[in-house]
């Protein structure tokens, strides 16, 4: 396992410094996008406490010792944070972004001693993909959020979407390259006689090259369902696959679709990163393909 280190990470959001702080600092919005439960006293050595299934490691009670020692109103607030008995602490500094309704979160994690994970790093960096995504949704607002379940053994993702488009045309843009292209920006290649799959993926991660998405289809039921395996995103080579699966649910007389799309089998329950504001995003892009497919 790594030593002690500090994750940093920059995450650009859709809303002004002084609504972001508010976002990070008020009880309520932190139940909503963060926490939980979490109980929040705004001076420097006032509590910042958050706790239940939502924060890694699921406690079920608060900390004591997470307390804000630094705060300075609408630019940065810093706290302690105890991981599974390691200390850590977190900064988190707000900048001006492009556009008066924009900024950057810049956010320092510094973990002080040995994280019992296997990759601490990336669990750190998960989790922050996993926090952030949510913040971000929150404060678009109006978008459904889910919040992480650390405490679950069988963790997922799961999203869906009501599409303007019979089962058959949206079957037909999972599985035809043509079509899956124009929602998965990718370059597909798919053999379903060999029950061959790619999405074209290909990448640079931690100086790894990585063919990232599926490359088995493991079951298929025409215009019902569809699963594939799914490759670790880093291309760590020893991190086991996880599965995505499609359902399709005629709607309004078989017109629409209802389009679920559930990713599972991951080994930690922060392995779900960003997934969740991820496949939104695809499933928002497939139905528009589907609905103009001819």
């Amino acid at each position: 396992m790594s030593p002690s280190f500090e994750h940093e990470f920059t995450f650009k959001l859709p809303a002004p410094p002084e609504r972001v702080y508010r976002a990070l600092t008020d009880p309520a919005e932190l139940r909503h996008w963060f926490a939980e439960h979490a109980e929040v006293e705004p001076r420097v050595g006032g509590a910042y406490r958050f706790w239940g299934k939502a924060t890694l490691g699921a406690p079920r009670e608060p900390v004591r010792d997470q307390v804000l020692t630094a705060l300075e109103p609408g630019r940065e607030l810093r706290f302690s944070w105890t991981i599974q008995g390691v200390p850590t602490e977190v900064n988190y500094t707000l900048q001006s972004g492009e556009g008066p309704d924009a900024c950057s979160l810049v956010i320092r994690h510094a973990v002080r001693g040995q994280l019992p994970f296997r990759q601490p790093r990336h669990v750190i960096d998960d989790l922050w993909r996993i926090h952030t995504g949510n913040l971000k949704d929150h404060l678009r607002e109006g978008i459904q959020l889910t919040l992480p379940d650390f405490s679950s053994n069988t963790p997922e993702v799961r999203a869906s979407i009501e599409i303007a488009a019979p089962p058959a045309k949206v079957y037909r843009a999972l599985l035809v390259p043509e079509l899956m292209n124009r929602w998965l920006f990718g370059a597909a290649r798919v053999d379903v006689e060999r029950g061959e799959i790619s999405y074209g993926w290909n990448y640079t991660c931690e100086g790894r090259s990585v063919a990232g998405g599926p490359t088995r289809i493991l079951e298929k039921v025409e215009n019902e369902r569809l699963v594939t395996d799914w490759t670790d995103w880093r291309g760590e080579p020893d991190k086991p696959m996880t599965r995505v699966t499609w359902l399709l649910e005629p709607l309004a007389e078989g017109r629409h679709t209802r389009v679920t799309v559930i990713h599972d089998r991951f080994e930690l329950p922060v392995d779900r990163s960003d997934y969740q504001q991820g496949w939104a995003g695809f499933l928002r892009h497939l139905g528009k393909v589907a609905t103009d497919a001819s």
